[in-house]
């Protein structure tokens, strides 16, 4: 225990923060097809998808070790380089919950690191081969794959259930759907709890308290676990509508069909340690089973803003990473201060915008754009 040091139980904290804003930034990678059909009840599907993704957690360890000893140089991490990498990943995750933007927390939280090592220990740091093989190429392979599939899935079950009773379709299908919606939480868990594992891991080896090449140990594993599924039952309600209803009109159908691609190039992933964005898997589903099915209305212009946010995901989380990992490399004590108290004051400031146009349980499965307003309006309370 000598060598958890105060920064380290600082960084340790942040990165818990992190898993928390994960959880309910990409609840809607589980649940928003489940929720726009109806198959699911809002509270009960994120409930559910809080309990699965802390089960998870403890099914695997592969991607966490990717992140510990696969993409940066922990020879030469510091805690000071990964509290600043988390900042930029928190900050992230947060703005684009607050215009309901699906975008990767993954992408996020490696972007961050990447340019805080890169700032804080040079570019030799940074093991830029792995981040091409285990980041990049997956990026841009999942949501495609995922999106083929769900095609294909969502085709096969119009074809195979057309002569049937539409209102016999629809409630099997629902029935289908909360298992599979299932499923995905389970397989969110074996992927993006394990990156705050990698992280925590990573914090530990860097201060000394692990060998190199460690595993998570089980308390990593639990909290990390138990963190992501606290923010999945709060519920990314904003992003939940955005996924539900933004992309394109979900029939129950299309709901189980988009649920088990994602499901079966997540767990892929998980077991070969690829840390791929599960929020992009997820789309790339949605996308796919909108496009199998029959006179079905694709928004192209809210997936062309969802691909953007995807493609400036990494290099601005970077650099947000890095210029706190410069504060704190040259301000020390005094940086990190400055850094902690200028990322509370933004992520405060988000929240409170956030209150001024609400999404919670009961309108989710309204008008699907997420407006910010200015102003908050007569009556408006709290925001959920």
């Amino acid at each position: 225990m000598d060598h958890i040091t105060f920064l380290v139980a600082v960084v340790i904290v942040t990165a818990l923060a992190f898993d928390f804003t994960n959880g309910f930034h990409d609840t809607a990678n589980a649940m928003a097809t489940s929720i726009a059909t109806g198959a699911l009840k809002p509270k009960v599907a994120v409930l559910i998808s809080g309990v699965l993704n802390i089960v998870g957690a403890f099914l695997s360890t592969e991607v966490a070790k990717t992140v510990s000893g696969g993409i940066v140089d922990d020879t030469l991490v510091t805690p000071g380089m990964i509290f600043a990498g988390l900042i930029g990943a928190i900050l992230w995750n947060l703005v684009t919950w607050l215009v309901g933007l699906p975008s990767s927390s993954s992408h996020a939280l490696f972007g961050g690191l990447i340019g805080a090592v890169w700032v804080g220990a040079g570019a030799d740091g940074v093991h830029f081969d792995k981040v091409v093989e285990k980041i990049l190429i997956p990026a841009v392979a999942s949501p495609v794959v995922a999106g083929v599939a769900a095609l294909i899935a969502t085709y096969l079950a119009y074809k195979l259930t057309t002569r049937a009773r539409k209102g016999s379709v629809t409630k099997g299908f629902r029935i289908g759907q909360i298992a599979s919606a299932s499923l995905v939480s389970l397989a969110h868990g074996t992927n993006d709890a394990q990156k705050t594992m990698g992280i925590i891991t990573l914090t530990l080896i860097s201060a000394g308290a692990l060998g190199h090449d460690a595993g998570p140990p089980v308390w990593v594993i639990a909290s990390a676990g138990l963190a992501i599924g606290l923010g999945t039952y709060l519920g990314g309600w904003r992003i939940i509508r955005t996924m539900g209803k933004g992309l394109t009109e979900i029939e129950s159908p299309q709901g189980f069909a988009a649920e088990t691609a994602s499901t079966a190039v997540i767990l892929t992933s998980a077991h070969l340690g690829f840390a791929l964005s599960t929020t992009q898997v997820a789309s790339g589903s949605i996308l796919g089973a909108g496009l199998g099915r029959r006179l079905a209305e694709v928004r192209w212009g809210v997936a062309g803003r969802m691909a953007a946010a995807w493609l400036i995901t990494l290099p601005s989380a970077a650099l947000v990473g890095g210029l706190a990992a410069y504060a704190v490399k040259h301000g020390g004590n005094f940086g990190t201060v400055v850094v902690a108290l200028i990322g509370a004051a933004v992520a405060t400031g988000i929240v409170l915008q956030s209150r001024r146009n609400p999404v919670h349980a009961g309108n989710v499965n309204d008008h699907h754009e997420v407006p910010v307003r200015t102003a908050a309006p007569a009556g408006v309370g709290t925001a959920a």
